[in-house]
């Protein structure tokens, strides 16, 4: 039995599965940018960080299958499979950097300690409305947006396409 198209069809999977999830959080912060009341900020932001837990699954299962398939197909010579990686690991780290600074100032910012914080450290205290909007208000949500977006486009052309 040929094994490959399964694991390719698993690396597909993994695919659909992060950017679902990761769609998911997308939305979120585009949401965040018009919600103003505080309890509704902290509801969006559970939403989040649960569509980004499932988001990390489908990012294993994509990576394990698509480095599975690699070897498979004998792909690893190919330079479109080291681009591939490349720009994941590039649009991975920028979005990362943006994204992990902007949700903790936010998760702050409505009193909500960010995860690695022990449960014996005191919750912020929230901060004014005023200084939530200059907060939601920023064009953090477009600048992750565009690096995902264009990542994820030129990630795709590279697997249908297949150049060098």
């Amino acid at each position: 039995m040929n094994w490959y198209p399964w694991v390719v069809a698993l690396h597909v999977f993994g695919s659909f599965t992060f950017v679902f999830a990761h769609g998911a959080s997308a939305f979120v912060a585009l949401r965040l940018r018009t919600e103003r009341r505080p309890d509704h900020v902290v509801t969006l932001l559970g939403l989040s960080s649960w569509a980004i837990s499932v988001m990390y699954v489908g990012l294993l299962l994509l990576l394990v299958a698509g480095i599975v398939a690699g070897f498979m197909g004998n792909w690893w010579g190919h330079a479109w499979i080291w681009a591939s990686i490349g720009i994941l690991l590039a649009v991975a780290t920028a979005m990362y950097m943006i994204g992990t600074r902007y949700y903790v100032s936010v998760r702050r910012a409505v009193g909500i300690s960010p995860p690695w914080e022990g449960k014996d450290v005191a919750p912020p205290v929230p901060v004014t409305a005023t200084e939530l909007d200059a907060l939601l208000t920023s064009r953090h949500a477009e600048q992750l947006a565009l690096i995902g977006g264009l990542g994820l486009a030129a990630l795709v052309w590279l697997m249908v396409v297949k150049p060098g």
